[in-house]
């Protein structure tokens, strides 16, 4: 049934464009050039204002989520690759417990990926009607028909503009994959922006520079009280400090020491004699992808909650899913499950709400986790997937024989 159903979203998946293999090896210097390329278009496009909408000043619903998500509001990017991230999830689930069936054969495989498309570009369309009609880019009524389904296109062919170049580094073309890359540039550009931003905001207390560098030397400029300047830098709220920078560089350090620790499993070739190889094994078998995956998860209940909230206000199962209050440019969960979802801002906070922190933990811990498995499984990485690849290449791991690799 699962390849019927395949099949049957195969007429509607010819009229996608897609990116063709190269028919030649590509030289390394033209991975370069086009990853640059691609690159540069994501970021063209993070910076192209939507054409149309009235305002974007209100608080935004996604702040939290946009640097994992490679979005930027009010641009062509509003929605990043939280179209095809979330349809990559849902069909490799729908994989992964058999309710669709994918063959290992490269016509299989093509229909999955050409289904995966197709979805991914309805989640677009839903989600770019979704926010004009909830009046994220201003009222339905004030933008008009015309403004509001010009801004549904624009969001559409971002969408697919973000598709096509996901797939061209796929294919071959560059290095790595697009939405890796897109979300490292994003991260990337957060990290510069939130350390030496110039931008001032007056917070009561006075004016204050957004990025937290500059900031710390604005303080001990300003600040007679030259210690308690210094302890502003380091734990001042609402805005970036020296101890989220601290923090993020100590993060990026572990992962990067952690990145290097592999198992390599001795393997020998049962077809040739005296030719040894070995199969690494990363500590980070899936890398980034569960994280990834969890995030469009937390993003998309977020947005339902959202949705609800702002429509059946005091409604008790809304309530249940989250309230959110407003401070300035963000709009965060104070109840409900998505509260309990999102991460605690401060120690203080883990101090004032322990169970709020136990939750999150357990929760992001727990769905990794599940979502890890179930990506080896789905994705031809599990043991064993693996074990039956080297047995296909006839290799044998050293002090076995031959008969071993026989069995199932």
């Amino acid at each position: 049934m699962g390849f019927k159903i395949l099949e049957y979203l195969q007429p509607f998946c010819s009229f996608l464009p897609e990116v063709s293999k190269p028919e030649r090896k590509i030289q390394f210097r033209e991975k370069v050039l086009w990853t640059a390329i691609t690159l540069f278009i994501f970021l063209v496009c993070c910076q192209i204002p939507l054409f149309g909408i009235m305002s974007s000043e209100s608080a935004d619903p996604f702040y939290w989520l946009r640097v994992i998500m490679a979005s930027n509001r009010g641009t062509l990017m509003e929605l990043g690759i939280s179209p095809i991230v979330t349809s990559g999830l849902i069909m490799q689930l729908l994989a992964g417990t058999k309710i669709i069936e994918v063959g290992d054969s490269v016509k299989d495989r093509a229909l999955f990926n050409g289904a995966q498309k197709l979805f991914g570009m309805l989640i677009t369309v839903c989600q770019s009607v979704v926010y004009v009609v909830t009046g994220m880019y201003g009222e339905p009524a004030d933008l008009g028909m015309g403004i509001c389904t010009l801004i549904i296109i624009q969001l559409l062919c971002a969408g697919l503009i973000v598709l096509l170049l996901d797939e061209l580094l796929q294919k071959g073309y560059g290095l790595g994959s697009g939405i890796s890359l897109f979300i490292a540039t994003n991260i990337c550009e957060t990290i510069v922006w939130k350390a030496f931003s110039p931008a001032t905001i007056n917070t009561g207390k006075g004016t204050e520079f957004e990025g937290a560098v500059i900031a710390l030397f604005h303080l001990l400029a300003t600040r007679t009280d030259k210690v308690r300047g210094l302890r502003e830098a380091f734990y001042r709220q609402n805005l970036p400090n020296l101890m989220n920078l601290m923090a993020t560089v100590g993060v990026f350090l572990i992962v990067i020491y952690f990145q290097g620790f592999r198992v390599d499993l001795p393997i020998k070739s049962a077809k040739y004699r005296g030719q040894y190889s070995s199969y690494p094994i990363k500590l980070f078998y899936t890398s980034n992808i569960p994280i990834i995956l969890q995030s469009a998860l937390v993003s998309n209940i977020y947005f339902i909650s959202q949705i609800l909230s702002s429509k059946f206000a005091g409604n008790l199962f809304v309530n249940l899913i989250g309230t959110w209050a407003e401070s300035g440019y963000q709009r965060y969960p104070i109840g409900g499950l998505c509260y309990y979802l999102s991460p605690p801002e401060t120690i203080g906070h883990i101090i004032s709400d322990p169970i709020h922190a136990i939750i999150y933990i357990i929760f992001m811990l727990g769905s990794c986790a599940y979502l890890s498995k179930t990506w080896i499984d789905v994705s031809g990485s599990s043991a064993k997937d693996v074990a039956r690849q080297l047995r296909d290449q006839q290799m044998l791991m050293r002090g076995t024989v031959r008969r071993a690799w026989s069995t199932n």
